[in-house]
């Protein structure tokens, strides 16, 4: 299987040499260092919307529990 980063040098690649203005090795470059940022900011970000939403939903069971209204 082909790794992330690769892919996103592919994919980047194939992107940059569509413009016709240079070769697609900046491309490349480029996708690979967003595929490797995106492995690491996309769990994080679904690790902080899903505590997000446990958070939110304990203040809302703790609300019914305790009868408060806003």
């Amino acid at each position: 299987m082909v790794g992330a980063t690769t892919l996103g040098a592919l994919v980047g690649g194939a992107i940059d040499s569509m413009s016709g203005d240079d070769s697609a090795a900046d491309g490349a470059i480029i996708g690979a260092v967003t595929a490797n940022v995106l492995k690491v900011a996309v769990p994080i970000a679904i690790t902080y919307a899903t505590g997000w939403l446990v958070l939110k939903g304990l203040g809302e069971l703790g609300d019914r529990i305790t009868g408060a209204e806003d």
